[in-house]
Formats: C-alpha cells, structure tokens, sequence
C-alpha cells in the first residue's frame, strides 16, 4: 500500500514539474524578457488549433513565454509567434 502512494506521489509531482516547464502565452512582451526568436505553423480552421502548434513549437524551442504576433487564412490559418527566455 505504501508503494502504490509514493508511486501515486511521484507521478503527481512528475506530472506538476512538467506543466510548469511549458511556455506561457502572454498578451505584451514580459519584463525582463529576451526575445530569442520568431516561430510559424499552420493548422485547420480551428484558431485552438493553430494555438496549440505555436505553444508546442515554442516549448520545442526553449521559450518560457511567446506572444502571437499575426494569424490569417480562410480553411487554412497561418500564424506566427514571438519567442520569450
């Protein structure tokens, strides 16, 4: 019984480490921030969608925060991103 809390224990804590790894999306550009960069993707229609490829590329590359910069298209949304560290 013991294992199966501190093995509950870990996956809880492991599962909480990681959320607080991801880049957060902000509205202006965060104090004492650098940008490092600007990402693209394109999805469907679906503005979610295109959200969670830019989130997605900006934890690929390192960034604590990214701010969406532009988004167009009709079936097809583009959109980019400024990344933050």
């Amino acid at each position: 019984m013991k294992n199966i809390a501190m093995t509950f224990a870990a996956i809880a804590l492991a599962t909480a480490s990681f959320t607080t790894l991801a880049a957060t999306q902000v509205q202006s550009t965060p104090a004492n921030s650098q940008a490092i960069g600007v990402i693209s993707a394109q999805a469907g229609s679906n503005l979610s969608s295109l959200e969670n490829k830019l989130a997605a590329k900006a934890d690929a590359n390192g960034a604590s925060s990214y701010r969406i910069i532009s988004a167009s298209g009709d079936n097809r949304l583009y959109g980019t991103a400024e990344l933050y560290k």
